[in-house]
């Protein structure tokens, strides 16, 4: 997304640099110092961590809130369509053994199962705690599995049988996994949005900028992740060069 929003800024004559940055505390400190002018983001999880007692979860709910609560002089623009966002992910095998379409489906059965990913979503009000007060879900155990590839292969090699997959990782078609609905919105909407500063928010990036999110979908940010996870290894800014072309926005 940042190779997007910067190919897309590009072809509107305005300069840009990218830097890779780390944690969203550190990068939230160079929005508001002017250090760092622009960074996609997600609107969930950007709500979440403005306003910890946030409640809305739809996804026009949360992007009213997160306007209301993100401190100047930083501001959203426009959301996209387009979300990535935590999800349980069983196999094809343990959704048809318990004949599981969504996480209440899979309730009954969560002790049973042994449940993978990432250290945070253990203790994360939306992970396991959010899992068993919306949905009675306890699994058996917890393996925490430090990156997605290492998940992904404890859910393909059955040493975790339920695993927190973002929805638009190539690995969910590639390896026919199931994503579990979620009607009780456990999960946040998660629509990617650019946060900026606003003393570098002029009518020129703004409508550069929106237009990009105008146009990316949730299935256009599936087909971009497979692109880029391609054998091959495309650069990554060729991939986004090539979809603001297709989209008429290059």
């Amino acid at each position: 997304m940042a190779s997007a929003y910067a190919g897309a800024l590009q072809a509107k004559g305005i300069r840009t640099e990218r830097i890779s940055l780390g944690s969203r505390e550190t990068y939230i400190l160079g929005l508001k110092d002017g250090s760092v002018d622009l960074m996609p983001e997600y609107t969930g999880t950007l709500l979440q961590y403005f306003d910890k007692q946030a409640e809305p979860t739809e996804s026009n709910a949360v992007y009213a809130a997160l306007q209301r609560v993100v401190p100047a002089p930083l501001i959203v623009l426009d959301k996209s369509p387009a979300e990535d966002k935590d999800a349980v992910v069983v196999t094809r095998a343990t959704a048809q053994r318990y004949n599981a379409k969504t996480i209440a489906d899979l309730a009954p059965h969560c002790g049973e199962l042994v449940f993978g990913g990432p250290p945070e979503f253990q203790t994360r009000p939306d992970g396991i705690p959010g899992i068993q007060q919306k949905y009675n879900c306890a699994f058996q155990s917890y393996r925490s599995l430090d990156t997605g590839p290492l998940t992904i292969a404890g859910l393909k090699g059955g040493t975790v049988q339920a695993a927190d997959i973002f929805t638009t990782s190539s690995a969910i078609a590639e390896n026919d996994f199931v994503v579990l609905e979620d009607p009780a919105n456990n999960f946040a909407a998660q629509n990617v949005v650019p946060l900026i500063n606003s003393t570098k928010a002029t009518d020129q990036v703004k409508q550069a900028l929106n237009a990009v999110s105008a146009k990316l979908t949730t299935q256009a940010l599936l087909d971009l992740n497979a692109k880029v996870n391609a054998p091959d290894k495309p650069n990554v800014s060729t991939v986004a060069k090539d979809w603001l072309a297709s989209s008429g926005l290059g």
